[in-house]
């Protein structure tokens, strides 16, 4: 039998009753590991993360705990050769998809301890500046910040096993919020070596990280009034947890990020032969293919002007038949594979939903795998879809196919491919591109209310951008609506999940003295 991975919580190691669930490699089939979180004893894990964990995170500075977040980057980096061979058996991912994931996660970690280094050897921040309340000036409000005295649980996707632990944990633990995290069952190794890694260097303070593998089953019956809980994934799932009472009757924080129907919108002016035009091919057809599709950001809808759906179509059909796909242990294989079978089976059933209102200009089914066997391998060569109706069309933009799969629409005009994106009902992201970079300043104002990052693209950028669906740790992440309606990242934006923001009213000489031992919180 495969080996049970253990989980952490109450500062001991401890495995799960039963025979778990098995995680297996998505090209081969082969059994990994187990995972089972079952007959733990979840309260005292949650008891001990707020009250031994949280009150030695407390304790240490703003600077001081920017300090270990960069330890724990060092020793990730350490350890990077065996993240990649998990990610590989686990995730079945090729090297440049694995490094998204790990990498981003470290580099996410190493700019919270930059900039948290900056916040200095305080306890609690000052949010703007003192107030008078009275004529002589003699009575002030200061409104400031301090850190929650709960818990952080992470309740996270397939997708980003590293990566969606650190850019949550780095700014929770550089608040002073102890965390706990449930990383998805399918490609949980990766998330429990890591924190594995990083309990056994001892940087952290006992009880500020936590790992549970398996089940969630009770972890929000957990949930008090001063706890956070961020989640990642379907929109179904997170109406189920907002309807818990942790959130409705205690009044815990919830954040969410989920289905997202992202946009790229090549602007008029970027007709074919132009740099705008080529840069919004190449884009389209990188976001169809990273991570396989399988990125909360990734482009599901690309919007072109109506005289040119055929060259878009034609540049993206050619660029999309040189995609290798199969098992990532071989060298060619420019794309790898989906998460399970089981996901698999959930984008064929997609992709016949969105056919029934689109016509298929690249058949992805006609791909020929490299090295894996397509009765045991969950993977799927790229799939593009034309809507030549995109008005009256629906599913393309109510259904969210969470794998290489995007569709091709035509516009008459801006306001017609504003609307359009709109339609997507609340998103993560939307990129454009142009070869004139005012026309890309009003376009961006009018998309970023649906959106909650716009990525503008000219050729002057067209080395230095980051890419539509890389998240930065400087830039907001989350979206309105469908997609969830939360905040992440965005610089110390994120802390402000994970504190408490107080008006403090008091005399002159009082709030001097607050100023003195409190810092700033200069976004």
């Amino acid at each position: 039998m495969t080996p049970l991975l253990e989980n952490y919580i109450a500062g001991t190691w401890v495995a799960g009753r039963g025979e778990g669930t098995t995680l297996v490699d998505p090209v081969t089939g082969e059994a990994l590991v187990r995972v089972s979180s079952e007959g733990l004893d979840l309260r005292a894990a949650f008891e001990f993360a707020r009250d031994r964990g949280g009150e030695a995170l407390r304790a240490l500075s703003y600077a001081a705990r920017a300090i270990r977040l960069a330890e724990v980057a060092k020793v990730l980096q350490a350890h990077r050769d065996k993240y990649y061979a998990t990610a590989l058996t686990n995730s079945g991912t090729t090297k440049n998809d694995s490094a998204v994931d790990i990498d981003g996660g470290i580099f996410t970690l190493s700019y919270y301890a930059k900039i948290g280094a900056l916040l200095g050897d305080v306890h609690a921040l000052r949010d703007g500046t003192a107030t008078s309340l009275s004529k002589d000036q003699s009575f002030k409000s200061q409104h400031i910040l301090t850190p929650t005295r709960g818990v952080a649980l992470f309740i996270n996707a397939f997708n980003f096993p590293s990566w969606g632990l650190w850019e949550k944990a780095a700014p929770a633990l550089l608040s002073g919020v102890p965390v706990i995290v449930k990383p998805a069952t399918a490609t949980a190794w990766l998330t429990q070596q890591m924190v594995e890694d990083v309990i056994h260097a001892r940087i952290l303070p006992e009880g500020a990280i936590s790992v549970i593998c398996g089940s969630s089953a009770g972890l929000l019956d957990e949930i008090g009034a001063y706890d956070v809980v961020s989640f990642t994934g379907s929109a179904e799932t997170a109406a189920t947890l907002r309807a818990h009472p942790a959130f409705g009757a205690r009044g815990a924080r919830l954040n969410v990020e989920a289905d997202s129907l992202n946009s790229a919108i090549l602007v008029a002016d970027a007709a074919p032969g132009t740099p705008a035009f080529d840069l919004f091919v190449k884009e389209v057809v990188r976001e169809m293919t990273v991570k396989s599709g399988q990125k909360c950001t990734a482009i599901r809808r690309a919007f072109v002007p109506k005289p040119y759906l055929d060259a878009a179509r034609e540049a993206l059909v050619a660029k999309l038949a040189a995609v290798t796909v199969g098992n990532p242990r071989n060298e060619t294989v420019r794309m790898g594979a989906l998460v399970s079978r089981a996901q698999l089976e959930n984008v064929r059933a997609g992709i016949a939903t969105l056919r029934e209102e689109t016509e298929l200009a690249f058949d992805g089914s006609q791909v020929a795998l490299i090295d894996a066997d397509p009765a045991v391998a969950a993977c799927i060569a790229p799939h593009l879809l034309v809507a030549r109706d995109a008005d009256h069309a629906t599913r393309i933009h109510d259904v969210e196919v969470f794998g290489p799969v995007a569709t091709l629409c035509p516009y008459n005009d801006e306001a017609h491919a504003v609307a359009l994106a709109r339609r997507g009902h609340g998103s993560l992201v939307a990129s454009l591109y142009s070869n004139d970079e005012t026309q890309l300043a009003r376009l961006a104002v009018e998309l970023a209310d649906s959106h909650g990052r716009v990525h503008a693209i000219s050729p002057s950028v067209a080395l230095t951008q980051t890419g539509h669906g890389n998240v930065m740790p400087m830039s907001l992440h989350g979206g309105p609506g469908r997609a969830g309606g939360g905040e992440e990242l965005g610089g110390l934006r994120a802390l402000n999940f994970y504190h408490r923001r107080s008006a403090i009213q008091a005399p002159a000489a009082t709030i001097d003295a607050l100023v003195s031992q409190t810092g700033h919180f200069d976004l």
